[in-house]
């Protein structure tokens, strides 16, 4: 085929990079731990799993496009209305839909970096262009962020934790950030992690959003990390009414599954149970921090279920390493590691590699 023949695309793919996965490695021994993806090292409880069987029966129908009785469940949970909330495809589907209503190209969206690696992604395909805050300690520089809001800003993004630090913003700053957005430019408190925190100086973002009751603020959540619930794909956004209203606008018609709606209503009635698991990982994730600041790393505070090693130069040489034992973990070239919290054997298997590796950051 000729080049003149062959389909036109849109710019931004010249030099797009596609979003890439954890990926999962094997010893040669064929010992596989994956510790690259922050997912729950726990099933679903017994109760969840049930609704998704029961699901799985009705899948020959489609499920509700407005996904009711979850969006019911949500609000219930967290002392909402229905109007409050719009669902989606994780918290990365509830991303996207965000940008499509509020991006265009001329936009500008705020974020900080590094940070969820899917923001520039997202942005990028959205049309407006992105921009990046640097970190100052490993976490995010709100009064720098507050700066580079222009006229032409419409959307902040604030990852608290952040990913792929673990690192928190706490209230006063927080607040003191939110004071200086003007209002016409909507802050997403992307709290993916919120379950692992325990600061008690972080506000919850549903209680701030409560108590501030400022309609440019959203909170973004999803069922895939303490919910334990990655491979059904639910996550969700509380909002002003009028901006939850726009985002549903963008839903992709039947985006959220039968089964994924039931097993989120189940995972809402058995929340307790479900954040007495979460305990473990945080008892893990303490674990391993002590461990490797013994062994002469140097780690930022996590709140989240995960651990960052910046290791410059040495971060695809550690990556190797760790693959070699069968240890995926998640490398930013020429900036650091991404590790994981998962099940005691793994997160064991991880440290012995750390401990051998002779590059300290």
């Amino acid at each position: 085929m000729s080049e003149e023949a062959t389909p036109q695309f849109r710019s931004v793919l010249d030099h797009f990079v596609a979003y890439k996965p954890g990926k999962v490695v094997v010893s040669p021994e064929g010992r596989s731990f994956k510790l690259s993806s922050n997912e729950s090292p726990q099933g679903p409880l017994p109760s969840v799993q049930e609704a998704i069987e029961r699901a799985a029966r009705n899948v020959n129908r489609y499920p509700d496009n407005n996904a009711t009785a979850l969006v019911e469940a949500i609000a219930d949970r967290f002392g909402m209305t229905p109007e409050h909330i719009a669902v989606g495809c994780g918290s990365v589907g509830v991303s996207q839909m965000l940008l499509e209503a509020v991006a265009e190209p001329g936009v500008e969206v705020v974020y900080a970096w590094r940070s969820f690696e899917a923001y520039p992604l997202l942005v990028g395909l959205s049309g407006a262009t992105g921009v990046q805050v640097p970190l100052v300690d490993e976490t995010h520089d709100l009064d720098a962020m507050a700066d580079a809001i222009t006229d032409r800003t419409r959307l902040v993004f604030v990852c608290n934790p952040n990913n792929p630090t673990g690192t928190i913003v706490r209230r006063a700053e927080l607040i003191r950030f939110l004071d200086r957005v003007p209002p016409h430019v909507l802050v997403v408190l992307d709290e993916a992690y919120r379950e692992y925190i325990r600061d008690e100086d972080v506000p919850d973002g549903m209680d701030l959003f409560r108590e501030l009751d400022r309609p440019n603020l959203a909170i973004l959540r999803t069922f895939s990390k303490a919910y334990g619930l990655a491979g059904l794909r639910i996550g969700f956004l509380v909002a002003h009414p009028v901006v939850a209203t726009a985002i549903r606008k963008t839903y992709l018609p039947f985006t959220v599954n039968s089964i994924a709606q039931a097993a989120g209503v189940a995972s809402l009635a058995a929340t307790d149970e479900l954040l007495a698991r979460v305990d473990e990982t945080v008892k893990e994730r303490h674990r391993v921090r002590d461990t490797l600041l013994a062994d002469g790393w140097t780690v930022p505070p996590t709140e989240a279920n995960f651990v960052w090693l910046r290791l410059g130069e040495h971060t695809m040489d550690f990556s190797g390493a760790c693959d070699a034992a069968g240890v995926s973990v998640r490398p930013f070239a020429g900036e650091g590691a991404r590790i994981s919290i998962g099940s005691p054997e793994e997160n064991d298997a991880f440290l012995a590699v750390a401990h051998a590796y002779p590059h300290r950051n």
